[in-house]
């Protein structure tokens, strides 16, 4: 009798049966206005991108077409190869394709970098010690995070623009900075071959050190010193854009990497430390790897923010031969020139793709890292 009522039961409940909990199933109609609504959605997202890729594709100096288009009629590249011989307007001022692109690489990797290289140390110390003004301090980062970043422009740029130098005290800096690299680079592997740590994960950070320090030095010889050379001037310079991005940036990787942090088992650390780890050693060696995920959204962030970024560096930069390719696809357009749509269709397209494809590629570790910020235990 009990095994007749429970498949009774079992019968009624089938396809469109109501219930709590994951996996439940939805009544038709209910099926059908969430199909309709993502519908909706997806359209909604893919006509922009549609429409901005077929005209792309259209001949180099093309206007905009009076009829809707979203399927290319024919495919010319002549856009893309007038933008890559020209990406500036002829009033802007001459600078090549792949200058804008190295101006744009070195800054959203230098924010990348420093944000995360300092935003995780800071976190860690949130996250672990105890010190006086601990809550305070974190609170006023998550203040901070509430102001829009457009807030700080005029009191960043008229303090940077404070800071002058000659550029023989730059080209010194530059050195300086790939010497330390350097030593710490010979320091490290010294401890490591010492204590019988030296790995494949060692030698890829002795590659990558060298690598940022010959670029240290290959920028610090590239710099030409006129005899009647005009001071340095920082709040002008991709350096300045930069330090004022880092500014921006490190108090959301700060709360980000603090979040996950405050996941990884207090009891690792313990364990090491019984077995005389120092704290150096659990820090590199213990924790940077468990936050790996967390380091690679944080860092990706921080990548695509100084891609991107035109509001900071339209107002610092004045120089043609600083500009980045945000700012090249903002001189495109203009009350008194014509537009060539294709071009800048073509230049939107170039300037998306490669920060479009890396996130596809870590989307999974994207979204694993920001959630798993955000929970205790």
């Amino acid at each position: 009798m009990a095994n007749s009522s429970i498949t009774q039961s079992t019968s009624r409940k089938g396809l469109f049966a109501r219930g709590r909990g994951a996996g439940r199933q939805l009544e038709w109609w209910q099926q059908l206005l969430l199909q309709v609504f993502c519908l909706v959605v997806a359209v909604s997202v893919l006509f922009p991108i549609m429409w901005i890729v077929t005209l792309s594709f259209k001949e180099a100096g093309s206007q905009r077409s009076s009829t809707l288009e979203l399927i290319p009629k024919s495919i010319s590249l002549s856009s893309y190869q007038a933008v890559i011989d020209q990406p500036l307007s002829k009033t802007a001022g001459d600078i090549s394709f792949w200058k804008l692109m190295g101006n744009s690489f070195f800054l959203a990797a230098g924010v990348s970098f420093f944000s995360v290289m300092i935003g995780v140390a800071a976190a860690y110390a949130f996250s672990r010690l105890n010190f006086v003004g601990r809550k305070f301090l974190f609170l006023s980062i998550g203040f901070i995070l509430l102001m829009p970043g457009i807030a700080t422009l005029a009191p960043l740029f008229a303090m940077l623009a404070k800071i002058r130098t000659s550029l023989e005290v730059l080209r010194i800096i530059y050195f300086v900075l790939a010497g330390l690299i350097v030593t710490g680079l010979i320091l490290m592997t010294i401890s490591r071959i010492r204590s019988d740590d030296f790995r494949a994960g060692s030698i890829a950070v002795v590659f990558g050190g060298l690598a940022v320090a010959g670029l240290l030095l290959w920028g610090g010889l590239g710099i030409d010193i006129p005899k009647n050379a005009k001071p340095f001037d920082l709040g002008r310079s991709l350096y300045g854009v930069g330090l004022a991005m880092i500014s921006g940036a490190l108090p959301f990787a700060i709360w980000n990497l603090k979040g996950y942090l405050d996941t990884i088992p207090k009891e690792l650390e313990e364990a090491a430390i019984i077995d005389g780890a120092s704290p150096n050693q659990i820090f590199f060696r213990i924790i940077l790897p468990l936050a790996t995920p967390a380091l690679a959204v944080t860092a990706f962030l921080g990548f695509m923010a100084g891609w991107t970024e035109f509001a900071l560096t339209a107002r610092f930069i004045n120089k043609a031969e600083n500009y980045t390719l945000a700012i090249a696809l903002q001189t495109m357009t203009g009350q008194y020139t014509t537009v060539s749509w294709s071009n800048f269709a073509a230049m939107s397209i170039m300037i998306s793709l490669p920060v479009s494809i890396v996130y596809l590629a870590l989307q999974k570790y994207i979204v694993g890292g920001l959630t798993l910020g955000g929970v205790k235990g």
